[in-house]
């Protein structure tokens, strides 16, 4: 199943609305969202500073070395869909 991790904070409206704009794309694809709250820890605060909400690919660990953000501040939907599409489950394999 595909993975997704959204980098946020816990009084973060954007940060909210994106989780919720995430919602509707679980009617055509099967993933699994992970949430880092980025004051949690000083290091994953220094990464990403005022850039939240981050939605990055891959679990929390992994996405780290997963490359470029699918988007920020904002839900790119068409970036999300075509990497969604890209990484969906086929016979069982991500």
């Amino acid at each position: 199943m595909s993975e997704l991790t959204l980098y946020g904070r816990s009084y973060c409206h954007l940060c909210e609305d994106m989780k919720v704009a995430l919602e509707p794309l679980r009617r055509d694809f099967s993933f699994v969202l992970h949430e880092v709250d980025v004051d949690a820890d000083p290091a994953t605060e220094a990464r990403f500073g005022e850039l939240v909400p981050v939605l990055m690919p891959g679990s929390p660990g992994a996405s780290e070395d997963a490359g470029e953000a699918l988007c920020h501040y904002f839900l790119d939907e068409s970036a999300v869909r075509v990497w969604l599409r890209a990484h969906q489950d086929v016979g069982g394999q991500a």
